[in-house]
């Protein structure tokens, strides 16, 4: 024990050292988009509750209802001791809302994502994943008895390549291309038309995690759907996962596939086997997301939400056209990137400084997003704090960097190679 304590101190150490640690802000309070974190009021603008639903009403009257029925906890699996019918019934209606047969609820959607992708695929198989892909995609992937490829970040050329050599290598096997919508760090969106294509010259399957583009992106009074939906692919992308605690304002993930696939993964993905479940109120809460979101108010939401992309991206010249609700102000150095959350934070503006391993290595970063609730003179006057600290620093913030793919990502570095 004394000598891992040892190991584990002196990683801690340089951890510290690289300006690394993390110290998560105890809140007190939440409120409109607002945290209270002591005595201080700060204007959330890390948050992933896009359409403001996180304290809506609805939601909270859907949940407290529920715990009525059936107390708080779930209180084992949901193989253990059976599914509440909120379960039921939510995945019923992500079924229906995704054009898909059937969906499995999970825990958290980090749980959904390394419970199929871990075991879906058999060794003679391909999973061809892209480089700047969530961790829980990375992590699932490196569990599964396939092969493992990556193709460079939205590089349709590159992807198609590794495609033919899977195709070539592994005649017989399955292929799996995974993906995102909108990349949670980058705020870009996958070509998912072009990747689609591809998948289909190739015989390959295709899984898309739309957890930043739920609410976000969609056909009006359909956005459930998601990027798929918007394009009209639904038919086309084989599974389709999401997560209740983004835009739905709520907690837990979700897969919608082919009624094969769902009975599988319920018999087989040990994330889902061996968790307890989600709490009934929590799902109830996502049923009523679910409902917001699909109706006029929700329109309405999203409608706010995209005003407030325009107004920042046109206050700050941000230099592409704004495809989600995710900006990253990539600074790089760990140590300036944390001084520049400090100033914001003095300033009254919540903005996390994401540094190695959620980025890679000299690419730190503040991740920006918009929400419905932001007030215009809240987008404002963090645009004009961004400003004043490129002045007091005579450095040019991110807010005006050209887009580029960052490299060196060390959690999935050396993994082309894997079980061949």
């Amino acid at each position: 024990m004394i000598q891992l304590q040892e190991r584990l101190s002196a990683e801690l150490g340089r951890i510290k050292e690289k300006k690394l640690w993390r110290s998560p802000a105890v809140i007190e309070r939440v409120r409109r988009g607002h945290l209270l974190v002591g005595d201080q009021e700060l204007c959330n603008f890390s948050s992933s509750d896009y359409l403001g639903l996180a304290s809506h009403p609805q939601l909270c009257y859907a949940a407290q209802e529920a715990m009525k029925r059936f107390g708080f906890g779930a209180t084992a699996s949901r193989l253990v001791c059976g599914t509440s019918k909120e379960h039921a019934a939510l995945e019923e209606e992500l079924a229906a809302v995704t054009n898909q047969e059937a969906a499995l609820l999970f825990p958290t959607g980090f749980a959904a994502a390394t419970g199929a992708l871990s075991v879906l695929l058999e060794h003679g198989d391909i999973i061809i994943l892209d480089k700047l892909a969530h961790a829980c995609l990375i992590d699932g992937a490196r569990a599964s008895k396939a092969t493992l490829r990556i193709f460079h970040h939205n590089d349709l050329e590159h992807l198609e390549k590794q495609l033919r050599w899977a195709r070539q290598k592994f005649p017989q096997g399955v292929i799996l291309i995974v993906t995102e919508s909108a990349f949670s760090m980058d705020g870009d969106v996958a070509p998912l038309r072009e990747i689609v294509a591809l998948k289909e010259r190739y015989g390959a399957l295709l899984f898309v995690d739309e957890a930043h583009v739920i609410g976000v992106r969609g056909l009006a009074g359909k956005r459930m759907g998601g990027l798929i939906g918007e394009l009209g692919l639904s038919q086309h992308v084989e599974i389709q996962m999401g997560t209740m605690s983004k835009a739905m304002g709520a907690t837990g993930g979700y897969l919608c596939a082919s009624r094969c696939l769902i009975d599988y993964l319920l018999h087989r993905a040990r994330s889902f086997i061996y968790t307890t479940a989600a709490p009934p109120s929590s799902i109830a809460a996502a049923r009523a997301a679910l409902r917001i979101i699909n109706s006029q108010e929700g329109e309405t939401l999203a409608q706010q939400l995209w005003q407030n992309i325009h107004y920042f991206t046109k206050l700050a010249s941000w230099p592409t056209k704004p495809v989600s609700a995710i900006f990253p102000l990539i600074i790089g150095d760990e140590k300036k990137t944390l001084a520049t959350s400090c100033e914001l934070l003095k300033g009254g503006f919540f903005l996390s400084a994401l540094r190695y391993p959620s980025v890679p290595r000299g690419a730190a970063r503040l991740r920006l997003t918009l929400t419905a609730s932001h007030r215009a003179d809240e987008i404002e006057s963090l645009t004009k704090a961004l400003g004043a600290i490129n002045e007091l620093h005579q450095t040019s913030l991110p807010t005006y960097f050209p887009k580029k793919e960052l490299t060196g990502m060390e959690a999935i570095e050396g993994m082309a190679e894997k079980n061949e």
